[in-house]
């Protein structure tokens, strides 16, 4: 029985790797969390558009608008978590994330409760003027929006 055997190339990053020098893992990290808090403030001025941009979302005037009015809601919601999370803004995060749970689990042929969009709006707004030393306050905002999404989304199957 004979047995063939191919000589293994080693790749370009392989080799790169392998190679002296270069950063340390704790350096690579300490550099990029400083070239990340440097885009802080752009992120921060994106999560205030974004969430402007959900408040000034208009109510659809019927079933036809409104899947187009609830992309709106949810490309701003999903901006929101694209601009804060880099910076574990978590409670951001998670408001902006539960209305895109609510948004992707509306059915077309029913017509959405917009409140609910007016009151993630509203508590986007509300987290993102709060300090983060408030946790209690930040905590009360998270748990109602919590409460929102367990009464409106069928419970998932297990």
């Amino acid at each position: 029985m004979a047995v063939i055997t191919h000589a293994r190339q080693r790749s370009k990053l392989s080799k790169m790797i392998d190679s002296p020098g270069g950063v340390s893992v704790g350096v690579a990290l300490t550099q990029a969390r400083a070239n990340i808090e440097a885009k802080r403030a752009e992120a921060m001025a994106v999560v205030e558009v974004q969430i402007a941009a959900l408040e000034a979302v208009v109510p659809p005037a019927n079933l036809d608008e409104q899947a187009f009015r609830l992309g709106e809601a949810y490309r701003a919601a999903n901006a929101v978590i694209d601009a804060a999370s880099p910076f574990e803004l978590l409670d951001l995060c998670g408001a902006a994330s539960g209305l895109c749970d609510l948004i992707d689990g509306a059915r077309p042929d029913q017509t959405f409760d917009w409140r609910i969009v007016t009151v993630y709006a509203r508590s986007l707004r509300l987290l993102q003027t709060l300090p983060l030393e408030q946790t209690a306050a930040r905590n009360a905002v998270l748990d109602g929006l919590k409460m929102v999404v367990e009464r409106k989304l069928p419970p998932k199957a297990t």
